[in-house]
C-alpha cells in the first residue's frame, strides 16, 4: 500500500514504474541577481499537457548530508508550492508537455549548489541533477549583528532597518550574510535581512543554536510578518573618513564623550564605523570606548591576553549608565 507520505511529497517508488536517470549532472551558470533556468525534461512520448493531474514534479536542493536537503518546489497537477528562501522566487517553465525546468529569479550566492529534479508521469519516472554555479561578488564591507539598548528581539522590520541606518550601515542582504558566514561569522541570535527573512549564521553547531545534528550554515525562520520582533544584521561599507581613539586625560561620561569628539572637529563614532575600521582596516585597540548609540565596545584584530584572547572581534561591553565616568571615546571624522 502506498504510504500516506505520498500525499504531501512525491512518491518515487510506485510499483512497475519505468525509471530513467541522467548519469552526469548538468552544470549551469548564473549571474548574481539575475534569473536562471535549471533544465529538466520528462523522457516520455506521452503528449498529455504538463499541467494535467497525472504529472508530478519535485525540485530539491541537495546538501552533503541528506538531513540538510532543502525542498524547492513541488508540483502536483495544477497545485504548486514553493519553500523557504525559494518562496515566490521559483516557478516551472513548462515550455511543453515534457518540460519541468525550474526558473530561479533574483539569484543569490546561497542558491549555488546541486539540485535534483524528479518527475512522475503515470508509470514513467525521470530524475535529473543540475549543478548551479553563481558568478559575481560583493562590494567590500562587513556584516555585523545588532540589537538596541532595550534588549534582544525588540525590533520589527522597520525598526531594524532604521537601527542599521543609525549606525552608518544598511540592513544586510542574504548574500552578504552568506559571505560573512563563509568568512567565519557565528551568531546565535536571529536577525532581520533585507528580503524580510529572519536568519542567523552558525559555523560551530551546538545545542542552543539549531542543534548539534545540523551542520554549519544559515539557520532560517523564513519570511516573517514584518511586525514580528527580532534582532538585525547590518552591512557597513568601507569608511569615507577617519575612525580613531581620542586621547583624553580622564575617563568620560557619555555626554562628555560626545562633546570631546565635537571639540576635536569630529563626531562620536557609530557601531558601523567601528566594524568597518576593524574588519577592513585592521584597527586594533584594547580600550573600551563610548559609541553614538550609548554602547561601549572595542576592536581587536590581534587577539591577546586581557583583550580578546581567542579571536579577532569587536568586543561588546554593554550599554552602561551614561553618567559613568569609566570609559574613553571613539570618534569619526568624515572626509572633507
Amino acid at each position: 500500500m502506498m504510504s500516506l507520505l505520498c500525499i504531501t511529497i512525491i512518491c518515487m517508488t510506485l510499483a512497475g514504474s519505468a525509471f530513467s536517470s541522467s548519469s552526469q549532472p548538468v552544470k549551469v551558470f548564473a549571474e548574481l541577481g539575475g534569473n536562471v533556468t535549471l533544465p529538466c525534461r520528462l523522457m516520455s512520448t506521452d503528449d498529455l499537457p504538463f499541467g494535467r493531474v497525472g504529472i508530478r514534479a519535485k525540485w530539491t536542493k541537495v546538501a552533503e548530508h541528506k538531513s540538510l536537503n532543502e525542498d524547492v518546489l513541488l508540483s502536483m497537477g495544477f497545485h504548486k508550492r514553493t519553500y523557504g528562501s525559494f518562496e515566490d522566487r521559483v516557478f516551472l517553465k513548462e515550455k511543453d508537455s515534457e518540460d519541468a525546468s525550474l526558473v530561479i529569479t533574483e539569484v543569490s550566492m546561497g542558491d549555488m549548489g546541486k539540485y535534483r529534479c524528479e518527475i512522475i508521469n503515470g508509470v514513467e519516472e525521470t530524475e535529473q541533477e543540475v549543478i548551479l554555479e553563481v558568478q559575481g561578488g560583493l562590494i567590500d564591507g562587513v556584516v555585523f549583528p545588532y540589537s538596541p539598548n532595550i534588549g534582544r528581539y525588540r525590533m520589527n522590520f522597520r525598526d531594524a532597518a532604521q537601527a542599521c541606518s543609525n549606525q552608518n550601515a544598511v540592513i544586510a542582504t542574504f548574500d552578504q550574510l552568506v559571505e560573512a558566514w563563509r568568512s567565519g561569522l557565528d551568531w546565535c541570535n536571529a536577525g532581520w535581512l533585507s528580503d524580510g527573512t529572519v536568519q542567523y549564521p552558525i559555523t560551530k553547531p551546538r545545542a542552543p543554536c539549531g542543534g548539534t545534528n545540523n551542520g554549519p550554515g544559515l539557520r532560517t525562520y523564513g519570511r516573517q510578518n514584518k511586525q514580528s520582533r527580532f534582532d538585525v544584521f547590518c552591512y557597513a561599507s568601507a569608511l569615507q573618513g577617519r575612525f580613531y581613539w581620542l586621547v583624553q586625560p580622564d575617563r568620560l561620561t557619555f555626554d562628555e564623550a560626545v562633546n570631546a569628539c565635537a571639540d576635536d572637529g569630529a563626531e562620536i563614532a557609530k557601531v558601523g564605523h567601528m566594524y568597518s575600521a576593524w574588519k577592513l582596516e585592521g584597527y586594533d585597540r584594547c580600550d573600551a570606548g563610548w559609541l553614538a548609540d550609548g554602547s561601549v565596545r572595542y576592536p581587536i584584530s590581534r587577539p591577546r591576553k586581557n583583550c580578546s584572547p581567542t579571536e579577532s572581534a569587536v568586543r561588546f561591553v554593554g550599554f552602561p549608565d551614561k553618567t559613568q565616568k569609566s570609559y574613553g571615546v571613539y570618534c569619526f571624522k568624515p572626509e572633507q
